[in-house]
């Protein structure tokens, strides 16, 4: 139970932060800036790692989840529970800033700039990228944990920074779903719910082509689910 509260509880801080961001920079009239919002969510993940990385992994993300089952790192009885958790926290997350922000009309929902194919074409792209780079840093010596909150939190603000203009570099189905239902801007929620988690999975794909056989080595070795954080 103390797993699904820590992802509630971390998803929850991660939609509050990042999508708040946005939201806060449209009512300041851009006081804190598209970089802000970027280092918003990388600040956000880096610091839910490593409060709540050791009890649940830190997934916060279902496409992330998702991805460690495939990689068998991760059991199915856990999935669901997991996702069910990351949503609820995220819709929590929206709920709170639709009270506090009643006048916003998007809640920092992920809306494409240009056309739906080149937004999901970059969700997926971008989700296979920090996956590959999650199960990179979640596996291997213990010490590549101490600065694995660092790395995921790094690529996030990253791949945010350049690619957040176009597609709002979601990468989170969670994270899309909450802003979406809660202002009803939902018509392009396809993108944000398909391309992540297909992303995903290329991500994984990924890291069995360069890891040696026996990287991902089976839901019985469940301390390497997640992102370790060296504790």
């Amino acid at each position: 139970m103390k797993k699904f509260a820590a992802e509630f509880i971390g998803t929850f801080a991660l939609v509050f932060a990042g999508t708040g961001a946005i939201v806060i920079n449209e009512t300041s009239s851009g006081a804190i800036t598209h970089v802000g919002v970027a280092l918003t969510f990388g600040l956000i993940v880096l610091a839910m790692i490593y409060t709540v990385g050791d009890i649940s992994g830190a997934h916060l993300n279902p496409a992330v989840s998702l991805g460690f089952f495939v990689a068998r790192r991760f059991s199915l009885r856990e999935v669901i529970p997991y996702i069910v958790s990351q949503c609820l926290g995220a819709l929590a997350a929206s709920g709170v800033l639709r009270v506090l922000f009643p006048q916003n009309a998007t809640l920092g929902a992920t809306i494409p700039a240009g056309s739906q194919l080149q937004s999901f074409l970059l969700e997926l792209i971008l989700t296979a990228i920090l996956m590959f780079v999650i199960l990179g840093v979640s596996t291997g010596a213990a010490e590549k944990g101490i600065t694995a909150g660092i790395v995921v939190g790094a690529v996030i603000g990253l791949e945010a920074m350049f690619a957040g203009p176009i597609s709002g570099a979601s990468m989170n189905p969670a994270r899309s779903l909450a802003p979406a239902l809660m202002s009803g801007h939902w018509e392009d929620l396809w993108i944000y719910l398909l391309a992540p988690v297909a992303g995903a999975f290329i991500g994984e794909l990924g890291c069995r082509c360069v890891r040696e056989p026996g990287c991902c080595p089976g839901i019985a070795n469940q301390n390497s689910i997640g992102v370790k954080t060296g504790s």
